[in-house]
């Protein structure tokens, strides 16, 4: 399965869960509807024991017949342990039962899930030992830039415990550095402000200058992320851009229509939107727009055999359309919301290098 295909599988299972997660009060119902259909996504047969084993005994210490939900196999031998609670429970307390099984099993990878949110566990900290907090984390109603990219790691044809283990750590720290950014951003700490004052104050860091200086660095630090934002917006905005028509019956059409044509503020954020995801993908000088009286056009080598993305704000409602095999429409409420769909809009630009 490609990336793009999972992307779009995944979207799928985001939707079917949060169409049901509120009328789904147990954990079986959670298991059957939510859960198994997420495994399934990646590639393993759910029905399968010799695969996919249900209440995997994991007996521990002098306690036997202790069963874990759910156990991926490998030859016969437990890879991933999978315990499963009631999309309606939180997931905070319930990490100790996974926890005494993981030691008592070959498996090194341990996932803790009530069908929305899922934690990915291993043994980073000390070896056959479940590490407290998790390496790899998501809700799967609420899926971030880069995280479709790592579930599929997981998938069955992509599984390799060695890569994933040396990702683990990566993972893990990557997460408590973006938490503890967060938070200095929303609340900045006494020692952070003294660690940043220090490259730029040279008085005595009393109490009364960290006081005073918490609120500019606070500040500053946010002007900071978005100064770096419109930078690179206004970078996107000031590259190459083409309204010029050369191509097929509907472009020589709206070539005849030019002056009537308005490119949109809304157009030209879409545009620029698209240009920041692919700018680890492709030159940004070969991207270019097309606009006509029907949809906006974002094209590769001012190419109309080569478009990415129609956008359509002239109607109802604000929808785009991909050029993908399926050509999938995708309604969106604003043009920035383009940004969720990175994972499908990289992979058909790759087309066109």
């Amino acid at each position: 399965m490609e990336l793009e295909q999972f992307s779009t599988a995944l979207k799928t299972i985001s939707e079917r869960v949060t169409q049901l997660k509120d009328s789904i009060t147990t954990e079986e119902a959670t298991k059957t509807s939510l859960i198994m259909p997420f495994f399934q996504v990646l590639g393993y047969d759910v029905f399968n024991p010799l695969e996919f084993s249900p209440e995997f005994i994991a007996d521990v210490g002098i306690k036997k017949g202790e069963k874990v939900d759910y156990a991926i196999l490998e030859d016969r031998k437990p890879l991933i342990l999978i315990e499963a609670k009631s999309v309606a429970e939180k997931l905070h307390k319930h990490d100790s039962q996974l926890f005494r099984y993981f030691g008592t099993t070959t498996a090194k990878i341990g996932i803790l899930t009530n069908g929305n949110e899922y934690r990915f566990y291993t043994d980073l900290d000390e070896p056959n030992k479940m590490d407290r907090s998790p390496f790899f984390s998501f809700f799967i109603t609420e899926l971030k830039d880069g995280q479709a990219t790592e579930i599929f790691k997981f998938h069955k044809e992509n599984f390799d415990l060695v890569n994933i283990s040396k990702a683990a750590s990566d993972l893990k720290y990557l997460g408590y550095i973006k938490e503890f950014l967060t938070t200095q951003l929303n609340d900045p700490s006494e020692e952070f402000v003294k660690f940043i004052i220090a490259k730029i104050y040279d008085g005595v860091k009393r109490k009364e200058v960290i006081d005073k200086f918490t609120p500019v660095v606070k500040r500053g630090f946010r002007q900071f992320i978005a100064e770096q934002v419109n930078s690179k917006l206004t970078a996107a905005l000031n590259s190459s851009v083409s309204s010029t028509t050369n191509e097929e019956e509907e472009e020589k059409q709206a070539a005849e229509n030019e002056s009537k044509i308005i490119t949109t503020e809304e157009e030209i954020e879409a545009f620029a939107t698209t240009k920041l995801i692919l700018k680890d993908t492709i030159d940004l000088n070969r991207i270019f727009y097309r606009d006509n009286r029907s949809y906006f056009n974002i094209i590769v080598d001012d190419n109309i055999r080569k478009w990415i993305l129609r956008l359509y704000i002239n109607h109802s409602r604000k929808y785009i359309i991909l050029n993908d095999d399926a050509k999938t429409e995708i309604e969106i409420f604003t043009v920035t919301d383009i940004f969720n769909y990175k994972e499908q809009i990289v992979p058909i630009t790759e087309k066109f290098l």
